[in-house]
């Protein structure tokens, strides 16, 4: 496992536990000699993340669609910054240069970013390990409605299982670098196929 995408927030949120969470993972994938590949914006816990792991002496490659990059959000202190013309495009990049993923806490783009990589793990596409790390008690309520859609039979246990949860920057790298996805059916139920 030698880069790790993060998707989280481009606000810094109304914890300061958030930003301390963004230092941590940043120096701890700087600490690890991995490469961080996020979102290429300078600011909020993308920043904090992206500025911890160059001060740690690791390497950074951002993503920016050329909107955004246009509205003066751009990181310009990256190992590379890549503008690209949409944020699918965006995603597919990040994608393919990350051998796992992490989310940490983010607003709607953090949400859809990192259940699309838990849909392509879930259908097979890839299998990358999965983290969320920060504050426990933020994801709490997210990882409440997950074992909810498992007790709904919307979501298969094995696939709920294939997100790592940690505290510890450097616990939730070891972690994800040891996983091994089981394979499993998409279908709960292959009768309904």
């Amino acid at each position: 496992m030698h880069a790790v995408c993060v998707f989280c927030g481009s606000s810094p949120g109304a914890d300061p536990r958030f930003l301390e969470a963004a230092r941590s993972l940043g120096a701890a994938i700087a600490g690890s000699g991995r490469t961080l590949v996020y979102g290429g914006a300078k600011v909020g816990l993308m920043g904090a993340v992206a500025d911890a792991t160059l001060v740690g002496g690791g390497k950074v490659v951002g993503v920016l669609p050329r909107a955004l990059v246009d509205r003066e959000v751009a990181h310009r202190g990256l190992t590379e910054l890549h503008i690209v013309s949409s944020m699918h495009e965006r995603k597919r990049l990040m994608a393919d240069r990350a051998e796992a993923f992490i989310a940490m806490p983010g607003g709607l783009g953090t949400l859809e970013e990192l259940f699309e990589v838990w849909t392509w793990a879930q259908l097979g596409i890839h299998s990358k390990p999965l983290g969320l790390f920060g504050p426990r008690d933020f994801f709490a309520p997210l990882l409440q409605y997950l074992d909810h859609l498992v007790a709904q039979r919307f979501v298969r246990a094995e696939h709920r299982e294939l997100i790592t949860v940690e505290d510890d920057a450097v616990a939730l790298l070891e972690r994800l670098a040891q996983h091994r996805p089981a394979p499993a059916p998409k279908w709960i139920d292959s009768s309904e196929t």
